[in-house]
């Protein structure tokens, strides 16, 4: 699948983020034998499944090959948004191991190109901060207030890593002894991972890779199975950041 077919498939994939207003008028389910008997009709063949979440590896969006998946449910309605494959240790070892190409020349990338990228990213959660706020709370189900909390707090992070080449400069001491100077250099470390819990599904995907890889490392992220829409959603704003970004950061959909 070539990355701007991946990358239209996932634009088109409302099913993540969808609205809330509507889905609070059809209830999913009853309180009294009165309400169950006058229920909506079961649902049409015609109707489609949820959309499955993809894996991000080597810069292209891929269902998983796994049959079994989690259900993420609307905790307002028990409506299901979508489903998480259960990702299997190839496909695993295989996000590990694009990350670790892609390390290759992405440590090698000037310092402001990869805070450049981190630049954009911000520019691009501030327009779409409304409907990442509106995704938290379909798959979470914060108030839209605190999700919108939850994004200005990894905004902040995003915003701290746009600075990143002045923290990146090391440091150099003539004459700290008889004919003796030290010098020390900040060099990234390689493949980092980070797993994620369910309550802030913005803003600590948020804390773990933007740092990371404006530091010059690769990094595979894990999304809680509660709430993959906000780390999925991140990465589809990244494909605006430039394919240089797409292809040193692997996302991955993790569940054991």
């Amino acid at each position: 699948m070539s990355l701007q077919s991946s990358v239209q498939r996932m634009r088109n994939l409302g099913g993540l983020r969808p609205q809330i207003v509507g889905s609070l008028g059809r209830p999913h389910f009853t309180t009294t034998a009165t309400e169950s008997s006058s229920s909506s009709p079961p649902p049409s063949s015609d109707q489609t499944s949820p959309p499955r979440v993809p894996n991000l590896i080597g810069g292209s969006f891929l269902d998983s090959k796994s049959p079994s998946t989690i259900d993420v449910i609307n905790p307002a309605t028990q409506e299901v948004v979508s489903q998480v494959p259960l990702t299997t240790l190839d496909e695993f070892k295989a996000a590990v191991s694009a990350a670790k190409n892609a390390f290759r020349s992405w440590r090698n990338t000037p310092i402001t190109t990869r805070q450049r990228v981190m630049l954009k990213l911000q520019e691009l959660i501030r327009r779409d901060k409304d409907k990442l706020a509106l995704n938290i709370t379909t798959e979470q189900g914060k108030t839209l207030k605190d999700a919108h909390g939850d994004v200005f707090r990894g905004l902040e992070v995003v915003e701290h890593a746009c600075g990143m080449a002045t923290l990146q400069m090391g440091e150099y001491v003539s004459n700290v002894a008889h004919g003796i100077d030290t010098y020390s250099i900040r060099e990234p470390l390689g493949v980092c991972a980070g797993i994620c819990p369910f309550n802030f599904p913005a803003m600590i995907p948020l804390w773990m890779f933007p740092v990371a890889v404006t530091c010059g490392n690769t990094f595979v992220l894990k999304p809680s199975e509660k709430d993959p829409g906000q780390s999925l959603f991140i990465n589809i704003l990244l494909t605006y950041c430039g394919v240089v970004c797409l292809s040193n950061y692997n996302f991955l959909t993790l569940v054991y």
